[in-house]
């Protein structure tokens, strides 16, 4: 069953790759594709990405998007291109303080430090991103959450714009795990400032996002390679186990020529479940 899928991520090739992520979000969006889905990608628009080369276009239902952030009066606009070579269609997101300055290392300084306002920063994607919907003229059956970047908005959607007008009804999240590492640690601040409600299991000033997103998503899925089995920790983490009947667990080889087009085929059964 065809269905129409916003996937939400920070990576795509070649507009930015900084680590697997990206290829993840270049094969799987043109695979659900080729299996009868309307899809659209959004990641940021960083400074570093050439609108020349790439073709960016301007969208003029997507400029000038107003939102509220933090309790201050925002707006973001987005530009559109295709990943080359396909007709998948990529929106990017623009905002000159969050995402124009950054360098190709994305999430850390040079120095190797994540940055200190990635929660900030992912948690202003999540509700920018959600904004675009009216302006699209265009609702999706599907969000698929790609990585830590994208884990608020399951939460932020559920609090602040599922139902909210003929744009937001009827959608699913699906959260995807890539890994389970120091970028998943969010300090509570960041999920308060972006107003997303906490499950009152979870307790301390750091959290992982991926445990404060189990409880809104809709669907997860956990990526296990053989050299990693994030599964096999997630799944020991009380916020996994309350939400146990939500996980899918997707196993594939992580050699120089990963099976993406099986990871396509399962999360598209992942979501012909989510529409019954």
């Amino acid at each position: 069953m065809s269905q129409k899928i916003y996937f939400l991520t920070t990576e795509i090739i070649p507009f930015a790759e900084v680590s697997p992520v990206a290829e993840f979000s270049t094969k799987i969006p043109l695979m659900l594709q080729e299996n009868g889905h309307d899809i659209r990608t959004i990641i940021p628009k960083y400074g570093f990405i050439s609108e020349r080369k790439y073709i960016l276009r301007e969208v003029i239902r997507l400029r000038e998007i107003p939102f509220e952030f933090a309790g201050e009066d925002k707006i973001a606009s987005a530009k559109s291109a295709f990943i080359p070579k396909t007709r998948v269609q990529v929106y990017f997101l623009e905002d000159d303080h969050w995402f124009k300055p950054l360098t190709n290392l994305l999430y850390k300084a040079k120095n190797g430090r994540i940055l200190s306002d990635n929660g900030e920063r992912y948690g202003y994607f999540a509700k920018a991103v959600l904004s675009t919907l009216p302006h699209l003229f265009w609702s999706p059956d599907i969000f698929i959450c790609n990585g830590w970047q994208s884990a608020f908005v399951p939460g932020m959607f559920k609090q602040h714009f599922e139902g909210l007008n003929e744009f937001y009804e009827s959608i699913k999240t699906v959260m995807v795990i890539h890994d389970l590492n120091e970028y998943c640690k969010m300090e509570r601040s960041d999920f308060v400032r972006a107003d997303i409600s906490i499950h009152s299991s979870l307790k301390g000033t750091v959290l992982n996002v991926y445990d404060v997103a189990a409880f809104e998503a809709d669907a997860i899925i956990i990526m296990d390679k053989p050299s990693e089995k994030n599964s096999t920790k997630l799944l020991k983490r009380s916020a996994f186990k309350a939400n146990k009947k939500k996980v899918t667990i997707l196993t594939y080889n992580d050699d120089e020529l990963p099976d993406y087009s099986s990871v396509a085929v399962k999360i598209d059964k992942v979501i012909a479940k989510l529409s019954t």
